[in-house]
Formats: structure tokens, C-alpha cells, sequence
């Protein structure tokens, strides 16, 4: 009987031992172990959101299709003193250079949306990356800095989208809070949605040339100051290192 308790006891400090170097080779290889163990997730997730306490919320603008707006959204968020990131799809970035440009001079944070807004989840790894590797060099050829945030088109991905991202060391990005400003809502109702929804660690999703987003984004801005929200861009948002995701897509900090 005892024979049979010491061996028990060392079969469950071997699985304990075993499971740990697994946990490490997973943090060593860049991917948050809590996406993938205990309960968190049975795949791996984005970041929707961002656990904190502190009143702080991202914005974003997904660029693939027309301009026209572009300049005038980044005056307003100047206007307004906010920070935002926008997230450029390659043959946006090769048709408008110079907005590419006009985005970095003003201080705009800047991700790839890939580079022709494929569903990725049905490309093979060679294609995801070089649709990712593509755009990211497009964007780097005018900017000269390093591209760390990827936003999936139609937000789909997959373990094997994530998995690349994560070994590209790029961070992807969802969001909690759909504007739904690609709809041709009022800019009432999209200021309308984005209040009903929003919280501390929100990552919005706007578009840059939706029909109504110029007469939603100031009364947005204004609706979430005077809640006491500080609105930022995503890279000030997320934590860069040391963190885990549970399975609602929540970024928490260890």
C-alpha cells in the first residue's frame, strides 16, 4: 500500500513537471499559454478588449476602400486632442502614399489590414504571409518604422493565422464595440451604439470612409469625455508583454 501511494505521488509530480515545460514552450514561442490551457479557450483568440480599471478606451478606422475622409477624421481627433490607430489595407496604401504619410507625420498609429482583404482563415501559412509580409513592407517603405498590429478582414482567423501573427511578433486585433458605421447609420445612432457598449479596455471599430463617420466621431469623442473616458490608440491601450487572453478575447495583465 505504501509502494502504491509514492508511486501515485510521483506520476502526479511527473505530469505536473511535464505540463509546465509545455506552459514555458508555449510563453517562450510567444504564445499566451492562458489562451490554450486551463478552461481559457479550445483555440487561440485576438485581443477584443483589454481588462483594467482605469477609464481608457481605443479607437480605431479600417482603411481598404476610398480617402476622401481621411484628413478630416484625423483633424477631428486632433481637435479633440485622442489619440487612434488605423489599420491599412496594402492596395490602399499603394493607391494613397501620401495619406500613409500624412497618418505618420500626425502621429497616427498605423497596423496592416493585409494586403488585398482576403478571408485569410481559407489561405494557406505561405499565402498569409505574404499577404502579411507584402503590406507590411508597403507601409514600412513610407513610414521607415516597424508595423506591430494586424486586424484580420472580416475579423476572421483561425490557430493557424494566429499562430503566424504571434511567430511575426505581431499582435492581432478584434474589437468589442462595432460602430456598424459601414451600415449608413446616422451618426445619432452610431454615437448611440458605441455609449450603449463601450467600457473600461473597449476597442472600437470604425471605418474610415463610412457615409456618416464624420458627424458621428465628434459627438462620440464628446459623449466618452464627458463619461471620463480617455481615448487612445490601441498600442497605448494593450499590454506589449506579459499578459494572457481568455476566451471572450480579453487581454489581462499577470
Amino acid at each position: 500500500m505504501k509502494f502504491l501511494i509514492i508511486y501515485k505521488k510521483y506520476i502526479y509530480l511527473s505530469l505536473c513537471a511535464v505540463l509546465c515545460m509545455v506552459l514555458l514552450s508555449f510563453e517562450m514561442y510567444g504564445m499566451p499559454a492562458a489562451s490554450v490551457f486551463f478552461g481559457y479557450a479550445p483555440r487561440l483568440v485576438p485581443i477584443y478588449s483589454v481588462a483594467t480599471e482605469e477609464k481608457k478606451v481605443a479607437i480605431s478606422f479600417d482603411s481598404a476602400w476610398g480617402a476622401d475622409k481621411t484628413e478630416r477624421i484625423v483633424a477631428v481627433l486632433k481637435e479633440y486632442k485622442v489619440d487612434a490607430t488605423f489599420f491599412l489595407v496594402g492596395f490602399w496604401v499603394e493607391k494613397y502614399p501620401e495619406m500613409v504619410k500624412m497618418l505618420q507625420d500626425q502621429g497616427i498609429e498605423i497596423g496592416t489590414h493585409s494586403n488585398t482583404h482576403p478571408d485569410l482563415t481559407k489561405l494557406s501559412g505561405e499565402q498569409i504571409k505574404l499577404e502579411l509580409e507584402t503590406s507590411i513592407n508597403s507601409i514600412k517603405e513610407i513610414t521607415g518604422e516597424e508595423v506591430k498590429l494586424f486586424r484580420a478582414p472580416f475579423g476572421a482567423y483561425n490557430n493557424n493565422l494566429l499562430t503566424i501573427t504571434e511567430n511575426m511578433g505581431i499582435k492581432t486585433i478584434q474589437w468589442d464595440v462595432d460602430t456598424l458605421d459601414w451600415k449608413g447609420l446616422s451618426g445619432l445612432k452610431i454615437c448611440e451604439r458605441v455609449m450603449a457598449r463601450v467600457k473600461n479596455g473597449s476597442i472600437i471599430l470604425c471605418h474610415n470612409n463610412a457615409d456618416h463617420i464624420l458627424d458621428a466621431l465628434p459627438a462620440m469623442l464628446i459623449a466618452l469625455k464627458n463619461a471620463g473616458y480617455e481615448v487612445t490608440s490601441i498600442g497605448n491601450l494593450i499590454y506589449d508583454s506579459n499578459y494572457t487572453i481568455d476566451n471572450n478575447g480579453t487581454q489581462h495583465k499577470r
